[in-house]
C-alpha cells in the first residue's frame, strides 16, 4: 500500500503542531476539494484523502494552513488504518478537530436492471465506507472533542426515478448520522449532516459518461421499457447539476419572509370562543325544522337507527 505522505514527509512543525487538524475524504473534486482549500486558508492542517495523489488540492502560496495528501480509498481497510496511524503520530495524541466524510459515488440505473454488484458498490462507498472511516477516527475526534461532518444529499429526503441506488445510500447515511449524533453527544463530539442540492462540479461529466454507459448496457427489452424516460430524466438531472451552486458557495439558513406568530392560549379560566359556523352546526334547530344529518350517516329510515355510509365498493353496487 502506498500513500502520499509519511511521518518523515510532514512539515517541520509536525511535532507539537499547534494548528487545528482536519481530515477530509474525497478531496479530488467538488465539495471535498473546496472544503480542503477553505480550511487551509483558515489555518488548518488538512489531511486530504484522495485515491490518486496527483488529484490532491494544493493550497496557495502563503496560506496560513497546510494540506497533506493521503491515499485513502474508503473501501480499503488498509488505507483507513494507515491514515489513522499517520494522524495519531503527527498530532501526538492531541486528537482530530474535524472529520469530514465527503467521499461518494452515484449510480443511476432502473432498479429492475441495475447489476446487484453495482448496487453493492454504491452502498459500500456511500455508507459502509463512511462508517469504517468514522470508526477508525472517532477516538481521535473524541479526544479533541471535535466535529464529524457527514456529507449527504437532498436525495436522502426525496426519491427520483432511476436514482434509487443513490437515494437509498443517502437515506441510509442520514439515518446513520442521526443515530451517531445521539450516541457520541455525551462525549462532547458534534455530528453535523449536510444535505446539499445541485452542485456544479467536474463530476457532472463523469455522471454523463456513466449514464451513457448504463444505457448502452441495458438489455433490448429493458431499453424498450426504460430507454426514453431514462434518457429524458438523466438529461434533466445533468442540466440541473451544470446550473447548480458552486462548491465554494456558502449555504444560508432559510428563514421565512413572514414567519407565523406563535400560537396563543386563552387565559386561565376562559375558553376560546367557538367559531360561528361550528356554533350553528351544534345548536338546537329552530322549532319545526328537522335536525341536520350527520356527515357520517345516510338517511335515517322512519323508526329505524341511522345507517352508516358504506365503506367498501361492494356495498355500493359499483364495480
Amino acid at each position: 500500500m502506498t500513500r502520499s505522505a509519511t511521518a518523515g514527509d510532514l512539515p517541520d512543525n509536525a511535532d507539537g503542531c499547534s494548528r487545528p487538524h482536519s481530515l477530509i475524504t474525497g478531496t479530488s473534486t467538488g465539495i471535498g476539494r473546496a472544503t480542503a482549500l477553505r480550511l487551509a486558508a483558515l489555518g488548518h492542517h488538512v489531511y486530504a484523502g484522495v485515491r490518486h495523489s496527483a488529484d490532491s488540492p494544493r493550497p496557495p502560496d502563503r496560506s496560513p494552513g497546510t494540506i497533506t495528501p493521503i491515499t485513502l480509498d474508503v473501501t480499503n481497510s488498509a488505507h483507513i488504518a494507515a491514515a489513522a496511524d499517520l494522524v495519531d503520530e503527527h498530532t501526538a495524541g492531541a486528537g482530530l478537530d474535524a472529520l469530514i466524510n465527503n467521499a461518494g459515488v452515484a449510480v443511476s440505473w432502473p432498479l429492475e436492471l441495475v447489476p446487484v454488484e453495482l448496487f453493492r458498490r454504491q452502498l459500500e462507498v456511500n455508507v459502509t465506507g463512511q462508517l469504517a472511516v468514522i470508526q477508525a477516527f472517532l477516538p481521535a475526534v473524541r479526544h479533541a472533542r471535535g466535529t464529524i461532518v457527514v456529507v449527504g444529499s437532498v436525495g436522502g429526503r426525496i426519491t427520483l426515478p432511476f436514482a434509487g441506488p443513490l437515494n437509498a445510500s443517502k437515506s441510509a447515511i442520514a439515518a446513520l448520522a442521526g443515530s451517531l449524533r445521539q450516541e457520541v453527544a455525551p462525549s462532547g463530539v458534534t455530528v453535523v449532516l449536510v444535505e446539499p442540492g445541485s452542485i456544479r462540479t467536474a463530476a457532472v461529466d463523469k455522471l454523463e459518461r456513466d449514464a451513457r454507459a448504463a444505457l448502452a448496457a441495458f438489455p433490448p427489452q429493458g431499453r424498450a421499457l426504460y430507454g426514453q424516460p431514462y434518457t429524458a430524466t438523466t438529461q434533466a438531472a445533468l442540466r440541473r447539476e451544470r446550473h447548480g451552486s458552486a462548491p465554494t458557495g456558502r449555504c444560508r439558513r432559510h428563514r421565512p419572509r413572514h414567519p407565523r406568530p406563535p400560537p396563543t392560549c386563552p387565559p386561565p379560566g376562559r375558553h376560546r370562543r367557538t367559531p360561528a359556523r361550528r356554533r350553528r352546526a351544534t345548536a338546537d334547530p329552530p322549532p319545526g325544522r328537522a335536525p341536520a344529518e350527520s356527515p357520517g350517516t345516510a338517511l335515517m329510515p322512519s323508526g329505524g337507527a341511522p345507517q352508516p355510509f358504506p365503506t367498501d365498493r361492494s356495498a355500493t353496487g359499483r364495480p
